[in-house]
C-alpha cells in the first residue's frame, strides 16, 4: 500500500494506492496516526482512488481514525470509492458515521 499525504485547508488528505487488507492495515494505521499527530489536524479525507480491494482490516483502519478524531471534534470523509469498496462501506454501516463525497474538493467544502 502506497500512501501520499497532502494538507489543504487544515485537512489531512490521504491518497491510497494498493490493497487495504490485513497485510497493509497496520502500516497504514501507524503512518496516518503519525501524520495526524505531527500536523495536529482534526479533519481527514481518505482518497480511495487507487484502492481496488479492502477487507475487514481496512474497515478497522477507517473506524479507528474516526474514533481518534472524534475525540478532538474532528471529522473523517472518504472519496473516490470504487463500486466494490462502496458496497463494503454500505454493508458494514460505515456511512452511518462518515460521509462519502465524489471529489476531494467537495469533501473539503463539507468538512
Amino acid at each position: 500500500m502506497q500512501l501520499k499525504f497532502n494538507v489543504e485547508d487544515g485537512c489531512l488528505i490521504v491518497e491510497m494506492h494498493g490493497e487495504l487488507d490485513h497485510h497493509s492495515a497496520e502500516g497504514v494505521r501507524i503512518k496516518v496516526d503519525n501524520k495526524i499527530e505531527e500536523l495536529g489536524v482534526n479533519k481527514l479525507i481518505f482518497d480511495f482512488t487507487g484502492v481496488n480491494f479492502m477487507d475487514s482490516s481496512g474497515i478497522g483502519v477507517i473506524i479507528g481514525r474516526y474514533k481518534k478524531l472524534k475525540d478532538y471534534d474532528g471529522k473523517v470523509a472518504v472519496v473516490n470509492l470504487k463500486p466494490q469498496i462502496k458496497k463494503i462501506f454500505e454493508l458494514s454501516g460505515l456511512f452511518k458515521i462518515l460521509n462519502e463525497y465524489k471529489t476531494v474538493q467537495e469533501a473539503l467544502l463539507s468538512l
